[in-house]
């Protein structure tokens, strides 16, 4: 394990996407290597590109990569797609769009399957950020599935969020209404070469208008992907908006890993209690069946006691034979 950390830490590119795939098989295996790695977390900047099927979030990023590395920055993708109805593993699409990458040690590119989670992102996307982190690389870029406006989960997980639209997609006002814009530290306008790209960049200046003060500086980009017009201003605007003093980055960490540890709470709580087959629990359970307990003080309980709770009101409350389930 010493040895295999070794090769992580210095980036050779087997160890890495052998570590990403402990992280998304998860388990005790999981758990110990991201115990160790985190430590050493913390360098990377992660920027996370979300927005509707269709806005080309793939080819700008592919043309932002490209961006990065004239830069001289090293750059991990980790790409979010729709998983497989078959094996369930991740459809390559983005993969495909951003070949001309992988012959550059500096781009490491890894599609990983939703596989069926919400938000946008994978259940083991924090691990796989923390292993590329480690890993040396100096941007990590996340894209999300494209599922529209329950990606906000990218918020929770990126420095900089991206949200890319594109003219013509779709009923203007659902865009501006859309909660998905809410995260954006950038909107981009891809496709700014079609008709329509001057009314959505319009829209989206008015939309930010009507927000509190403090929330209405969001740059608003337009880029042409298949040219990369626009893509060295938006690098600009991502780097200008990159945490960059010591406590800004300690105080982002220790949110990531806020999160982590609430997850895992959840997690396990969920299992003890739905492995739960004990005679209390089922009087705990016909009790809120029968309307003398709510859901969420019967969870609260059982989450800081694990036992049968109190009644909620101060007049004793019982549960009748009838209401008992059978064991």
């Amino acid at each position: 394990m010493e040895t295999f950390q070794k090769r992580l830490r210095a980036g050779d590119p087997k160890a890495v996407a052998r570590a990403i795939t402990v992280m998304e098989a998860g388990g005790s295996a999981a758990a110990n290597l991201h115990r160790a790695l985190l430590p050493a977390t913390g360098a990377a900047l992660t920027v996370g590109f979300t927005g509707p099927p269709g806005a080309g979030k793939s080819t700008l990023i592919d043309a932002f990569v490209a961006e990065l590395r004239k830069s001289g920055r090293t750059v991990a993708v980790a790409a979010v797609d729709p998983s497989s109805p078959l094996s369930g593993g991740a459809v390559l699409g983005d993969r495909i769009r951003m070949g001309r990458h992988t012959e550059d040690p500096g781009v490491f590119i890894r599609s990983i399957a939703s596989r069926g989670h919400l938000g946008g992102l994978n259940e083991s996307i924090q691990p796989i950020i923390d292993v590329l982190d480690v890993a040396g690389r100096d941007v990590i870029v996340i894209e999300t599935v494209g599922a529209g406006q329950s990606e906000v989960e990218i918020v929770e997980v990126a420095d900089v969020r991206v949200v890319v639209n594109a003219p013509g997609l779709g009923d203007d006002v659902q865009a501006i209404k859309a909660g998905i814009l809410e995260i954006a530290s950038i909107l981009v306008v891809n496709k700014a070469d079609l008709p329509l790209a001057a009314r959505t960049v319009r829209q989206l200046r008015s939309m930010l208008a009507l927000r509190r003060e403090n929330d209405r500086n969001v740059p608003v980009i337009e880029t042409v992907a298949n040219s990369a017009k626009g893509v060295a201003d938006l690098l600009e605007a991502v780097l200008n908006l990159a945490p960059r003093a010591p406590w800004e980055r300690q105080a982002r960490r220790r949110a990531r890993v806020h999160r982590l540890v609430a997850e895992a709470a959840a997690t396990q709580m969920r299992r003890r209690i739905m492995g739960r087959s004990d005679e209390a629990f089922f009087v705990t359970l016909a009790r809120v069946e029968a309307g003398e307990l709510s859901v969420e003080a019967a969870a609260h309980a059982l989450a800081a006691h694990d036992q049968e709770p109190a009644p909620e009101s101060s007049q004793q409350t019982t549960v009748s034979k009838q209401n008992e389930p059978v064991t």
